[in-house]
């Protein structure tokens, strides 16, 4: 079975200086990283907390539940997708623009309306709670609005304790932006 997100650090590795982005085809959304640790692990536990709810749906189907079958199967479901979404969280880029996908919320920005995109030294968001702390983060400023988006920061769950990693999507991130944005 392939998991795209395992290749996506292994093709920028064995992509050439010249080549900033070494996928084929750019019309399909990719996440220029690998998951961090912090959300795999997240994922996993919720999937490992699944499986004990599908075995328990199981023993209460058998002992003749059957409602409470139901309820247990869908309160696993549930965990289920929750850990699948979990795993989409992150930033997307293609062709078409750059997606900002969240827990509860996907931007999507098509390259037209996007100003710029660079990394600034500004408090962020420690995985995600509410505690900030000074870190990078890069932010993608929108043609006619003053908002800017942040992409990715440095202490969320893809790059806590892996600066390397935020620096090496941070490139490519911007390497599609100067591919795809229109100069003016």
């Amino acid at each position: 079975m392939p998991l795209p997100f395992l290749t996506a650090d292994r093709a920028f590795d064995a992509a050439s200086d010249d080549t900033a982005l070494p996928f084929d085809d750019h019309d399909q959304w990719r996440r220029p990283y690998r998951p961090g640790p912090w959300r795999v692990v997240a994922s996993a536990l919720a999937l490992l907390i699944a499986s004990f709810m599908l075995l328990a749906t199981l023993i209460i189907a058998v002992a003749g539940a059957l409602p409470a079958a139901g309820v247990c199967l869908a309160a696993a479901t549930l965990v289920v997708l929750v850990a699948l979404r979990l795993l989409r969280v992150g930033t997307w880029v293609s062709r078409h623009g750059v997606r900002r996908v969240r827990f509860f919320r996907t931007t999507t920005v098509p390259w037209t309306r996007a100003a710029s995109v660079r990394t600034v030294q500004q408090p962020v968001r420690w995985l995600g709670l509410p505690r900030t702390v000074q870190g990078q983060a890069l932010v993608l400023h929108r043609q006619g609005e003053g908002e800017p988006l942040t992409l990715l920061t440095d202490h969320n769950a893809d790059f806590l304790s892996r600066v390397e990693a935020f620096d090496r999507a941070a490139d490519t991130v911007e390497a599609w932006t100067a591919e795809y944005t229109p100069v003016s």
